[in-house]
């Protein structure tokens, strides 16, 4: 999906002059890439989270309208966030080309209910959210789908579980585990109490005496 995002030339460098910047409703940005000299500019901030909130998310196609510098076919990088507002304070814009491949995070969209979660009372652990892939800008897909409603209490999905996309390579490792189904704390430390308990039971003596009597004294 593509967007159009008017950017604003000549503003300072500096902590500074970023801070009047964001208060007069702005954001702090660079553009780079291709070949070009990097070029300081400031975008609307309401205007910008649109533009990142679209199905796309992050990796939507931004034409960045240069003030008085053209347009740019760009993405989205290095967005910086304020530590508890949340408010983007910068953003990195790289120009890319349609026609050639970029490498971009893809969030995991997990499906389903596991067999573990409904039948034995497991939880869902998400140990890696998202993907790293290689794609053409146009075949970045806004999410990657995995139907995770067959696992098993212990059992984990992985990268190489990944369906095939068109146009898409993933670049992580594909034994990258990303979700496993496990038992939750309370119940694996009753379960082992448990093998505890049957454990001394099984030790305990009888009462009983050995086979043959006792030694003549």
């Amino acid at each position: 999906m593509e967007v159009t995002l008017r950017a604003e030339t000549g503003r300072q460098p500096g902590s500074r002059a970023s801070r009047r910047i964001r208060r007069a409703g702005k954001v702090p940005a660079v553009v780079y890439g291709k070949g070009g000299d990097p070029i300081t500019v400031a975008v609307d901030a309401q205007d910008l989270y649109r533009a990142l909130h679209t199905e796309a998310g992050a990796n939507a196609i931004i034409n960045l309208a240069v003030e008085g510098g053209g347009t740019y076919t760009t993405l989205a990088r290095e967005i910086k966030r304020h530590p508890w507002r949340g408010s983007i304070d910068h953003v990195d814009f790289i120009r890319v080309s349609l026609t050639e491949t970029v490498v971009a995070d893809v969030m995991i969209s997990f499906e389903g209910t596991p067999i573990g979660v409904s039948t034995d009372h497991g939880i869902v652990e998400t140990i890696k959210n998202s993907v790293q892939v290689e794609a053409l800008p146009t075949d970045i897909p806004p999410a990657i789908p995995i139907d995770i409603s067959g696992l098993g209490i212990g059992e984990v999905v992985r990268v190489g579980d990944l369906p095939e996309m068109a146009g898409v390579a993933y670049l992580d490792d594909p034994d990258t585990m990303l979700a496993t189904v496990t038992l939750p704390a309370a119940e694996v430390a009753l379960e082992e109490r448990a093998a505890e308990a049957a454990a001394e039971a099984e030790g305990e003596p009888t009462g009983e005496e050995p086979e043959g009597g006792t030694a003549a004294g």
